[in-house]
C-alpha cells in the first residue's frame, strides 16, 4: 500500500482583510433607528448650540427624502448618514474637509445649501470672537 498525503482545507484570505479587500460595510440602520441615533449622537456629542443646528438640519432632511421611492437613493441617503453618525460619535469630523468627489457630485441646490451654512458658522464665530460684530444683512429689494 503506498503512502498518499492528505489535503486538508486551509484557511483562505479570500475577502478579507489581510487580502487587500475591503471588509463590508456595517448592516444599513432603517431609517427610524438611524433617526433616533442620530439625535441621540447629537445629544451627548455635540454642544447645545451646534446640537439645535444639527437636530433641525436631521429633521428636515428626514423629512424631505421620505417620499423618496428610488432604492439607490435611499441606500445611499441611509448609508451617509450612518457615516455621520459614526464620526460624530468617534468625534473625527472637527476640521475635516469634504472629500472633493462627493462635492463634484452635488447638485447646485446643494452646493447653495452648503454655501449658506459655511456663512452661518462664520457669522457666528465673528459674533462670538467679536463684540462689536455686527452681522451681515443683504439688502432688500
Amino acid at each position: 500500500m503506498r503512502a498518499t498525503r492528505l489535503l486538508r482545507a486551509v484557511p483562505s484570505s479570500i475577502g478579507t482583510q489581510s487580502s487587500g479587500l475591503r471588509t463590508p460595510p456595517p448592516a444599513l440602520l432603517p431609517p427610524i433607528p438611524l433617526y433616533r441615533r442620530l439625535l441621540r449622537s447629537h445629544r451627548k456629542y455635540l454642544t447645545p448650540e451646534l446640537r439645535v443646528l444639527g437636530d433641525e438640519y436631521v429633521k428636515s432632511e428626514f423629512r424631505a427624502h421620505r417620499d423618496t421611492e428610488n432604492p439607490v437613493h435611499i441606500v445611499g441617503f441611509l448609508s451617509e448618514w450612518q457615516r455621520y453618525a459614526q464620526m460624530i460619535e468617534g468625534d473625527s469630523w472637527r476640521g475635516e474637509k469634504m472629500d472633493k468627489g462627493k462635492v463634484d457630485k452635488m447638485s447646485d441646490e446643494q452646493i447653495a445649501q452648503m454655501y449658506e451654512l459655511m456663512q452661518a458658522i462664520r457669522e457666528r464665530e465673528l459674533a462670538e470672537n467679536d463684540p462689536e460684530y455686527k452681522p451681515h444683512t443683504p439688502p432688500t429689494d
